[in-house]
Order: C-alpha cells, then sequence, then structure tokens
C-alpha cells in the first residue's frame, strides 16, 4: 500500500484538474465571461486551461510532479482567494475549503516526491543503475 497509495494520490488530484480544463474546452465563452466577472481578464483563459491540461497529466504520471504539484497548491490557493472568498455564502465557504485541502495534497505530493510508480522515479532508478562493462 505504501508503494501504490502515491498513485492513487496523484490520480484522485490530477483529474481533478485533467477534466477541468477539459471542460473549460468546452464552455471557453462563459469561462471568459465568469473571470471577466470575477475581476480576472478573460484573456487568460487559455493559460489557465493550458495550466490545468498540463500540470493535471503531469501529476498523474509522476513527470515533473513536484514542480507541477507545487505550482497546482499556488494555483488553487489563488483560486480560492479570488473566486471563493465571500465566506457569508456557505457554498463558497466550503468551495475555499476544498481548494486549501488540494493544495495541501499537493504539497505532500511537494515533499515526498511522486513514489514507486511514476516516470519521476524511474528516470531516478535508471540513473542510479550501475553500468557493466566488458574490458
Amino acid at each position: 500500500m505504501q508503494n501504490i497509495s502515491p498513485l492513487i494520490a496523484r490520480v484522485f488530484l490530477g483529474q481533478l484538474f485533467l477534466l477541468a480544463g477539459l471542460s473549460k474546452l468546452g464552455a471557453y465563452a462563459a469561462t471568459q465571461g465568469y473571470m471577466d466577472a470575477m475581476g480576472v481578464p478573460g484573456q487568460l483563459l487559455p493559460l489557465v486551461i493550458g495550466l490545468e491540461i498540463v500540470g493535471g497529466l503531469a501529476v498523474i504520471i509522476g513527470w515533473q510532479a513536484r514542480r507541477a504539484a507545487f505550482t497546482l497548491a499556488g494555483f488553487s490557493l489563488i483560486s480560492a482567494v479570488i473566486f471563493h472568498h465571500d465566506f457569508a455564502d456557505q457554498i463558497q465557504m466550503i468551495m475555499f475549503m476544498k481548494n486549501v485541502a488540494i493544495a495541501g495534497g499537493f504539497l505532500m505530493i511537494f515533499g515526498q516526491g511522486a513514489g514507486a510508480f511514476s516516470i519521476d522515479n524511474r528516470k531516478k532508478t535508471a540513473n542510479t543503475q550501475p553500468t557493466v562493462s566488458i574490458v
């Protein structure tokens, strides 16, 4: 379980962002309008979509997982502050806390690494394999 749980955690966290990025492609104008209404320039939407899709995939497969996790943790916290700051609305407070919890999960990946079942680990293992030479 110690080897598989980081993979499961990465899939659970990463799929949120992968699916969110893909859904924004299907509702581009509505998402851009929502961003504009919240005071965020809608022109940033392509960057948001790219971050969510690439970052989500990177976390899932464990490629540059620490960097992707740290970036998505920051993105989650910034999103919480910008979009879910109305604590008078219980739903918004819950969404704020959800984003904080997601950031916590990403910071765990940042601190511990991607785990055994990841591209990062395969690269590390490949770099430490002894080479055999026949003289």
